[in-house]
């Protein structure tokens, strides 16, 4: 049972069959049944996730990773008091936050809550800017169990031809460039947009436009924090997900507030 549990974990969102596990541990399919019940009941009251049986001859099994909001708001404010640290505030009211990026169990809970806001999204891919999104967007992919490409900030001879456009930063006017290899996506793929900060949006909005050169649907926009200090009227983009706010920010003595985003408010 331990290893069929392993076994489900590390396969999210992947039908597996009852004919799979019994060829897999030479046992009778009512045997398996028994020890997925077992399973799925334990998943459920540990908040790991769910687990989902379809029958009929095509069916099986699939586990989809589930945070509850409760744990999720525990970590969350955790993760909070953390970006508080004076230290963290850089100028322009951007937050240092690349050391976090590189915590395994802190972006392994992160990419939990983001699956957990886009599991009936029907995402082919999940799509980021290098760099510090990088960590965010495959820490979702692994609980989403789909690819991640990356938007790259100058074409890279190794990538072959790519697709490039031209965007404004939202906070800073400033034009600027991204691309994206040809063959990274297919077109008429649904995306996933996850990003580390924003601030007014332009990056993301530049994203959007570069999908939109591929036919692509955006299924969701992800953020790990948002700032507040941007005025309504100056956000390119209402509809997204933010798991952190930072509400207030104080350059001279280096104080702010960060609290838990809308992800907590849906």
């Amino acid at each position: 049972m331990v290893e069929m549990t392993q076994y489900l974990l590390s396969r999210p969102h992947t039908l597996i069959s009852l004919t799979a596990f019994a060829d897999r541990y030479q046992s009778a399919k009512s045997s398996i049944s028994e020890d997925l019940a077992i399973i799925k009941e334990v998943f459920e009251e540990e908040g790991i996730g769910e687990l989902h049986t379809l029958a009929g001859a095509a069916g099986g099994v699939k586990y989809t990773p589930k945070m509850q909001e409760a744990t999720a708001l525990t970590l969350m404010t955790s993760i909070c008091r953390q970006l508080e640290q004076p230290e963290r505030v850089l100028p322009g009211g951007y937050l240092y936050i690349t050391d976090m990026l590189g915590q395994p169990e802190l972006l392994a809970d992160v990419g939990r809550m983001f699956a957990t806001a886009f599991a009936e999204s029907k995402i082919d891919v999940i799509m980021t800017v290098e760099t510090k999104g990088i960590p965010l967007a495959y820490a979702t992919a692994a609980c989403l169990n789909i690819p991640v490409v990356i938007v790259r900030r100058d074409n890279k001879v190794t990538e072959g031809s790519a697709v490039s456009i031209n965007y404004v930063s939202g906070s800073n006017k400033r034009i600027q460039t991204m691309s994206l290899a040809r063959r990274a996506l297919k077109e008429q793929s649904r995306v996933l947009i996850i990003d580390d900060f924003m601030k007014a949006g332009g990056t993301i909005q530049g994203m959007m436009d570069l999908l939109f050169e591929f036919k692509a649907t955006v299924a969701g926009v992800g953020v790990f924090v948002e700032s507040g200090e941007v005025e309504l009227e100056e956000r390119l983009l209402e509809d997204y997900v933010s798991l952190a706010k930072l509400t207030a920010v104080d350059m001279k003595t280096k104080q702010m507030t960060v609290v838990p985003g809308n992800y907590f408010k849906v």
